[in-house]
């Protein structure tokens, strides 16, 4: 198991080594030649503090290779604090945790171009294995992180654990729910958007227990301060260190309730179509540069590749999906209201014609035990209005009706095993049945969805329900809690188990965690029961 107390160290007590050899020579303060033409690269040990403070991460595991990532930001708020110049960072990948047993090692160069980010594709590794790695510039080394390959894509895995994670307001509470997750027993981390928030700075409170770094973000070096202070939280560098990331986006790595090229407020400086996807380039460029995302990622101007498809062998797979980058505009003026004739729109779309194919494509063909799609917004149909009525959020699948028949449509028709959807967004947790037909409480259940709580995003909530979750107005919603925190799926070729872990409070640094609530899905058995 990680340990989390020994990172924590790290952090604070950074490993200085005072005779590491980078690339052909000594650090001396020159500038030496790069492989990249008509660029310099610097090799020197002098930083104006540890280089090293947005700590280490990895993702996109397949059987053979894993991303490793790090930034060099001695100065993380203030740009970063590297000069102008590519920088050899040397990287190194070991059997063990003290590092005894390298099994592979390079060089990569951090360029201003990326903010100083670096993301090495380790290739070559052996299926399902624990590895430890870190990264060496001058005389500073990272804190080690581990990571983990995934099954051969031939391989029956007999488990596969791992955790959900969605919603982290840094403002509205602290990131308890991540120190948790890295003291767990997992094989990675699923996380389904809302990284960081553009917002600007809120007065500290009862409900606000820390702030912003400026005012809302707009420009590039905004966001790359954005994401430097969400990276600074050491229970999150934790957590990245401790096991591989799969990552994907909603709305805030951008700009609440966005929808492809529209902006959601009229009244801000972006709300030309034009001027909306400069900001969109910048946000996109920016989350590339944080995360441990594989180079097919990166961005062209407005546009980035995320959605994506992993195998954990022949148990899962993983179907990540973006429900923001093509979408049409939410119908009816966005907000919670009674369908209009634009939330009926056969055109509309929440996915882009392009990725919907291509999700159906994948599931008819998929060997998997278990299909994973994880993706953003609830896909569920959810009448927010208890008895007589009906209303619907116009931002979610539910303002997109078409959209979502379809989906429900084809898991109905084409049968895939096991569809499984992984949500984020509402900061509560959810347990629900997928219908053929949601107006039809008797029509087939066609698949599970559960949706994971926020981290920290909505401060620590509270044990109400509301009143429209109920048999009568939406029977196929099984579970709810208004709780902070994050859900452990286990996941066997015979059965999916699904723990609610629930934080006691975000406001304090001090919360305690517990389970209200665990459900199963059996294989061959769509819908959830609870346990």
């Amino acid at each position: 198991m990680f340990k989390y107390e020994n990172f924590e160290r790290l952090l604070h007590y950074p490993i200085k080594r005072r005779n590491l050899i980078v690339g052909a020579g000594v650090f001396t303060g020159l500038a030496i030649a790069s492989q990249f033409p008509h660029q310099r690269a610097i090799a020197n040990g002098r930083f104006s503090d540890y280089p090293f403070k947005l700590g280490v991460a990895s993702g996109d595991p397949y059987d053979t290779s894993v991303v490793l990532w790090t930034r060099l930001a001695p100065e993380p708020l203030n740009g970063g604090g590297m000069p102008p110049l590519n920088v050899p960072i040397r990287w190194e990948v070991s059997t063990d945790s003290n590092m005894r047993r390298i099994v592979a090692r390079g060089t990569e160069f951090a360029t201003p171009e990326l903010a100083h980010s670096v993301r090495v594709v380790v290739e070559g590794l052996s299926p399902d294995t624990w590895y430890w790695y870190r990264f060496n510039v001058g005389n500073y080394a990272s804190p080690v992180g581990r990571t983990r390959t995934t099954p051969s894509l031939r391989s029956y895995s007999n488990k596969l654990k791992f955790a959900l994670a969605n919603c982290q307001n840094y403002q509205q509470g602290y990131y308890t729910a991540y120190k948790y997750m890295a003291q767990d027993d997992l094989d990675l981390v699923v996380h389904v958007g809302d990284y960081i928030y553009e917002g600007g700075i809120s007065p500290i409170s009862a409900t606000i227990p820390r702030q912003h770094n400026s005012s809302e973000i707009f420009t590039l070096e905004d966001y790359r301060n954005r994401h430097a202070l969400y990276k600074s939280d050491a229970n999150l560098q934790a957590a990245h260190a401790a096991f591989p990331w799969i990552v994907t986006w909603d709305d805030h790595e951008v700009e609440n309730n966005y929808a492809n090229y529209i902006s959601e407020v009229d009244n801000e400086p972006d709300q030309d179509p034009a001027v909306f996807l400069k900001r969109r380039a910048i946000a996109y460029q920016v989350y590339y540069e944080h995360m441990p995302l594989r180079p097919f990622s990166r961005p062209a101007g407005p546009d980035m590749q995320l959605y994506r498809r992993l195998n954990y062998g022949k148990l899962a797979t993983f179907h990540v999906l973006d429900t923001r980058q093509y979408r049409t505009d939410q119908p009816c003026d966005d907000g919670t209201k009674e369908r209009c004739p634009a939330n009926l729109d056969p055109n509309a779309t929440i996915t882009g014609k392009a990725q919907e194919e291509w999700l159906y494509k994948g599931l008819d063909k998929s060997p998997a035990k278990w299909n994973v799609l994880a993706q953003q917004v609830i896909v569920a149909q959810i009448d927010r209005t208890a008895g007589e009525g009906s209303t619907y959020s116009m931002d979610k699948w539910d303002g997109y009706v078409a959209s979502r028949d379809r989906l429900m449509r084809f898991l109905e028709q084409r049968k895939p095993s096991n569809p499984v959807v992984l949500t984020g967004d509402v900061h509560n947790s959810w347990a629900m049945n997928l219908k053929a037909n949601f107006n039809d409480p008797n029509s087939a259940t066609v698949g599970s969805e559960f949706v994971g709580t926020s981290i920290s995003s909505g401060g620590d909530g509270n044990d109400t329900i509301p009143s429209y979750i109920n048999n009568a107005d939406n029977p196929h919603i099984k579970f709810y809690n208004n709780r902070r925190g994050y859900l452990r799926c286990t996941v066997t070729p015979t059965t999916w188990r699904t723990d609610y872990l629930a934080v006691s409070n975000v406001t304090t640094a001090t919360g305690t965690i517990s389970n209200p609530a665990s459900f199963i899905v059996e294989d061959g058995r769509p819908g959830v029961q609870r346990i």
